[in-house]
């Protein structure tokens, strides 16, 4: 409440917040309260997944934000393993525990230390000798959270309870205050980014769902709209008590539909100048075909980038105040790099046909430029991929098969969009073949990448969760009926079948289910590893 009174945090998120959890059963029981919240991590993942250094660590060590930077991108939100960070929904930027750093300034003591009646919360500089903090770190038994994450947490648990530190040791037993915000909380909060009917699509999932409500016998299975997938109950039978609101999806709709509509502009692009650049004859019509393509998907893609802004007002802050690091950053960079390419070819070709080029510089442009189109295509479908890994909350993206996951959706969006082109372009009907075998090899390579990423050991927990999640719990049906039998194997099917038998629209059939498959693939991908509890 100091927390609150002091930074006049909204209802509903939270700076900082006491878990409580009870182990055992009566009457051999035992309670447990820990206060989280942001660690100040030596190695902060927010900070460096900031991509306007609206999130910056100060010389005495604090991770402080500036509001005035943040364009609400939600990439500290999944970079943040502790689930310290959240959307304001007044101001719509992001905000988190920032040690008081006006009170520190000032020599005094961040609110919560000095309004706690039992001197639980002890602050100070860790590197005096003589400070209270150092004499019990070097005393005490002490715990961090996820310190396989690698951030060098400076937040320390004297004694610290597993259970409590650890989000699946101790599942919801019950519904509690708070646990329910059926409205939204902070980044869907009515007042907030969208409406308050809007916000439950948007992706928020309850807290508090009770064993068995779903009509399971024992409560092991998750209902279909679920908060997340059901935890293994420990052996010390730990419950979670009472703790913050589940924040929801952070990255919703627009993130999913951007990697389609990207995978879609690359791919097209990058297949007839690909072709240019290794010697192939390639009809004006298709380098045409690839670049409109390409131009109007990119032009979705940054519509949908910005759309999924809280402060789209402040888009511009990505190019003009970049913080390097980010990939979020190179990827606009790579991005506006890709449309001017493909743009300047556009000009000279439009150029030449009206008579202000001669057609050898016309031809020589197709030359000089088909290798940089087709490497920033290639650079453009995969960043993403990266992006994802600097979220490291997130286990599931750390995958190393994902930027090869993103290269195949590359390649089967933009085979399958042209050969869709080809059926009213006589130019790109000399191409439908090799458009055919992309279009097979890339769904059978998808298939191969499923396999890598789901079946394959993963690193923790939360990444095996969220796996599970896909091919046998929340979207087991979109995966298996969508992403695996409608958008690959019966595409591939009809590839061959209409290779055989010499009918175009099967193989243009087989290309839209593709595109719909991919489309339902990365929505699963990038919205289950965001129902895992990080907190």
């Amino acid at each position: 409440m100091a927390c609150k009174a002091e930074h006049e945090v909204p209802v509903g998120v939270n700076r900082t917040w006491v878990k409580y959890i009870e182990k055992g059963e009566f009457p051999d029981t035992q309670r447990a309260f820990h206060v989280m919240r942001c660690n100040h991590c030596a190695d902060a993942p927010c900070v460096t997944a900031c991509p306007v250094t609206a999130l910056f660590t100060r010389d005495d060590g604090i991770v402080d934000f500036n509001w005035d930077r943040c364009i609400g991108c939600k990439a500290c939100t999944q970079a943040c393993p502790y689930d310290a960070l959240y959307i304001d929904p007044n101001t719509h930027t992001a905000a988190k525990c920032n040690y008081c750093a006006h009170r520190v300034d000032v020599g005094l003591e961040p609110s919560c230390v000095q309004v706690c009646p039992e001197h639980a919360i002890i602050s100070g500089d860790m590197d005096d000798p003589e400070t209270e903090i150092s004499r019990l770190l070097a005393r005490e038994k002490v715990t961090t959270r996820r310190p396989e994450k690698g951030t060098k947490p400076k937040l320390f648990y004297i004694n610290g309870d597993e259970a409590a530190l650890t989000p699946d040791d101790a599942p919801v037993s019950s519904d509690y205050m708070w646990s329910n915000q059926g409205r939204g909380v902070g980044h869907h909060a009515p007042n907030g980014h969208g409406n308050g009917e809007g916000s439950l699509t948007q992706g928020v999932i309850p807290l508090g769902r009770k064993p068995g409500r779903d009509g399971s016998r024992d409560g092991s299975a998750p209902e279909p709209a679920g908060p997340e997938p059901a935890p293994k109950v420990q052996p010390e039978k730990a419950r979670r008590t009472y703790d913050e609101p589940n924040k929801g999806v952070q990255w919703g709709k627009e993130v999913p539909a951007y990697v389609w509509t990207k995978a879609i502009a690359t791919g097209s692009a990058a297949i007839p100048f690909l072709a240019t650049g290794i010697g192939v004859p390639v009809a004006d019509a298709a380098l045409w075909a690839g670049a409109l393509l390409g131009l109007v998907f990119m032009a979705a893609t940054g519509g949908l980038l910005i759309l999924d802004l809280d402060r789209p007002d402040r888009f511009h802050y990505v190019l003009l105040r970049p913080q390097w690091r980010s990939w979020l950053v190179k990827g606009a960079y790579i991005i506006t790099g890709f449309g001017g390419v493909l743009s300047l070819w556009v000009l000279v070709k439009l150029l030449a046909t009206f008579g202000l080029l001669s057609p050898g510089i016309s031809q020589l442009v197709d030359v000089v430029l088909a290798w940089p189109i087709v490497a920033l295509a290639g650079a453009t479908s995969v960043y993403t991929a990266f992006l994802f890994a600097q979220a490291k909350g997130r286990s599931f993206w750390q995958s190393p098969a994902l930027p090869v996951h993103m290269l195949v959706h590359s390649a089967v969006a933009g085979a399958a969009a042209l050969y869709l082109a080809s059926l009213f372009l006589t130019g790109l009907q000399p191409l439908q073949g090799a458009l055919s075998l992309i279009l097979a090899l890339g769904l059978v390579g998808g298939l191969i990448v499923f396999w890598a990423e789901l079946a394959v050991e993963h690193p923790d927990r939360d990444a095996a969760r969220a796996a599970e999640m896909i091919y046998k719990g929340r979207y087991k049906k979109l995966f298996w009926g969508v992403s695996v039998v409608l958008g690959s194997l019966v595409p591939l099917a009809l590839v061959g079948l209409g290779a055989l038998v010499g009918v175009p629209l099967l193989i243009a059939a087989a290309a839209v289910l593709a595109l719909v498959g991919i489309l339902v693939t990365e929505h699963a991908w990038i919205e289950a590893p965001q129902l895992i509890p990080l907190a």
